[in-house]
């Protein structure tokens, strides 16, 4: 019985199929930071910093390449299975929030 964890694997756009200790973990990639002139900003700040969700089934999250490239990741993975469905680099990701939340505002002016 081989532990799942252990033996997971990130295919890094830049240095293909990696090793998980290569990598560094840093969360949700789904979260955003609150605006400047938020009304409450001691709330949005607090629930930006602490208040999470903790999904059962895919999620994009956030992962830093330490022993490669360097690249930072968006990686979608099953939290049940820790299969790896896709695997992006975060500035490319980044960029199509960007144009869509673009084209968002636009449709709505």
């Amino acid at each position: 019985h081989t532990n799942r964890i252990n033996s997971m694997r990130i295919a890094c756009p830049h240095c293909g199929d990696r090793s998980l200790d290569e990598f560094v973990f840093l969360g949700d990639a789904r979260v955003t930071r609150p605006a400047a002139d938020v009304a409450e900003p001691a709330d949005a700040f607090h629930a930006y910093g602490y208040l999470r969700t903790n999904p059962a089934g895919p999620t994009d999250e956030l992962w830093f390449h330490a022993s490669g490239c360097h690249a930072w990741l968006v990686v979608t993975r099953d939290t049940r299975t820790h299969v790896i469905s896709a695997v992006r680099l975060a500035r490319e990701v980044a960029l199509e929030r960007r144009a869509v939340a673009s084209t968002t505002e636009d449709a709505r002016a």
